[in-house]
């Protein structure tokens, strides 16, 4: 997730392509603090057991392109629905009065060799954010990570997402592992995403297209 205006690019980095830092967080115990309250009215966590590839994209893509998600984007129908599928893929969805709000998904497919499990996807639908409904759906599905069997529950953000993203991983009891700084093509240069997609983010353009 990702929202204040970050400055530009780095002169230092080629045109088409961005800087960003990812970092790596785990936890090694479930949560100390008691469940967060369900936000009020008429809110609910269900799993899509499986979702369907289209469902799943819609939910991906809309979460996601405010923040430049796009690896899931660029997989081919099959790969995508050979992941969802997979009963060790679990996708849980938020509805707010009945419409998909956000979604958690959780990936144990590491889980019986003894790896860590992945809270390899969190966020919600634009719509929806700014209403407190984030913290519960992180705590929500942290709890759901440690219920089916999780010994290390592990997840990232960068610095493309929402600058509250990382501090709530935090305030949930994740611990930062490691940084890494990386050097990306643009997925709107590329075309995985529209021009349009996270404009606080600026486009890295040669001096062709200034």
């Amino acid at each position: 997730m990702s929202g204040k205006p970050r400055s530009g690019q780095p002169s230092a980095v080629p045109a088409g392509r961005l800087s960003v830092i990812v970092t790596y967080l785990e936890m090694k115990a479930p949560p100390g603090h008691a469940p967060l309250p369900r936000p009020a009215g008429d809110v609910t966590l269900l799993r899509a057991n499986p979702p369907t590839a289209s469902f799943y994209r819609y939910l991906y893509d809309t979460v996601g392109e405010p923040w430049l998600w796009n690896e899931r984007r660029r997989l081919p129908h099959g790969e995508l629905t050979a992941i969802v599928a997979d009963p060790r893929v679990e996708v849980w969805v938020l509805y707010v009065d009945g419409t998909p709000a956000g979604y958690a998904e959780i990936d144990r497919r590491g889980q019986s060799r003894g790896e860590a499990t992945d809270l390899a996807y969190f966020g919600l639908i634009p719509d929806y954010i700014g209403r407190k409904l984030g913290p519960w759906l992180l705590d929500s599905a942290v709890r759901l990570a440690w219920e089916g069997g999780a010994r290390r529950l592990v997840v990232n953000t960068c610095s493309f997402d929402h600058p509250k993203a990382l501090p709530l991983y935090l305030s949930m009891g994740f611990t930062p592992v490691r940084h890494v700084a990386r050097e990306i093509q643009d997925p709107r240069l590329a075309g995985w995403l529209p021009r349009s997609a996270a404009p606080q983010i600026p486009i890295n353009r040669s001096h062709q297209e200034s």
